[in-house]
């Protein structure tokens, strides 16, 4: 109770999130709760800055505007709109709508000039636009189809195809699940399904994790929790994934879900193990604080988890003993 207490003091995007998947709160109070994100706090800070071109930055994907920071900046269109969907603006806001419109007559990728809504030509860089696109009621088809093509032997994908990589990656493989989810939740393509269900089974192959090949962490940032995730890759994200879709838990995800559990601290809450750097328009909280947003994507990850383990254990404990004498 104490947690989700202090969960309800924060944000507005943190709150009808809370009440929606922790609190099972009547639907019209969510609803109420999620209006607010446009017109306050994070959610209002993202669309104000939002420059008079109509675009943030000055561009797609690379601001135009010097940076100040070291690392990749975050102020542009595309990072901008993924923080946006993140926090669960209200599509239908008009606010929203208005920027949507604008992106759309306005916005050009850095590469080839293409226009915004018909993509770039990484596919990391493309499944971040297609989930975003399918959230704000921009149909992205031609981008679903190509990353449909881009698939690689092993069942996953990687941004470093076209420069001559043979072995996927999880930061792509992840983002590319989420933009297939996305388009499998409004149309009925078994392709996408396949896809979807090869890419998860890259991952479980791999325990959410580890390289196949030797057990080995790939990167520290895969079992490291950040809000923003960004470009990258970790166990939560990926668990989030699985929970979005509604699958079972498979045994080859419990390492990871474990890895989740211990990380809370002992007042509840969960902290952010790392903060991507770079410029950014709202700044969420340091690495080592407490952080809502961990400690919510936590949160319903174990719920998601843990129910499932119940409802197995349930079934198997109704299922007939083929071992007992007759």
């Amino acid at each position: 109770m104490h947690t989700t207490q202090w969960l309800l003091e924060g944000d507005p995007a943190i709150r009808w999130q809370v009440l929606q998947d922790l609190e099972d709160a009547d639907p019209d109070a969510v609803a109420r709760e999620r209006a607010r994100v446009a017109r306050e706090g994070w959610g209002a800070a993202l669309l104000a800055a939002r420059g008079p071109d109509g675009q943030w930055a000055g561009g797609a994907h690379f601001p135009k505007a010097e940076s100040v920071l070291p690392g990749q900046p975050w102020t542009s269109t595309a990072h901008v709109l993924t923080e946006l969907r993140l926090l669960g603006v209200d599509p239908a806001d008009p606010a929203v709508r208005d920027a949507i419109a604008d992106v759309a007559r306005v916005t050009r990728w850095e590469y080839d000039d293409e226009p915004f809504f018909e993509g770039e030509v990484e596919p990391c860089i493309n499944a971040a636009l297609v989930t975003n696109a399918l959230y704000f009621g921009v149909e992205v088809d031609a981008i679903v189809e190509r990353l449909l093509g881009e698939r690689m032997a092993d069942g996953g994908w990687n941004c470093d195809q076209e420069r001559g990589s043979v072995r996927s990656s999880f930061d792509t493989t992840i983002g590319v699940l989420e933009a297939l989810a996305a388009f499998e939740r409004e149309h009925d393509d078994p392709r996408v399904r396949e896809a979807r269900e090869s890419g998860e089974e890259y991952l479980l192959e791999r325990g959410l994790m580890r390289r196949r090949s030797t057990g080995e962490i790939p990167k520290p940032t895969y079992v490291q929790l950040a809000f923003p995730p960004r470009h990258e890759y970790d166990v939560l994200r990926a668990l989030e994934h699985f929970r979005a879709v509604g699958a079972p838990v498979d045994e080859r995800m419990r390492e990871a879900i474990e890895l989740v559990r211990s990380k809370r601290r002992d007042d509840g809450t969960w902290a952010a193990d790392v903060v991507h750097g770079g410029d950014a328009v709202v700044d969420y909280g340091a690495a080592g604080e407490p952080s809502r947003w961990i400690t919510l994507k936590a949160l319903r990850v174990l719920r998601w988890a843990d129910g499932e383990a119940q409802v197995s254990g349930a079934a198997d404990a109704s299922a007939p003993d083929d071992s007992a004498p007759r």
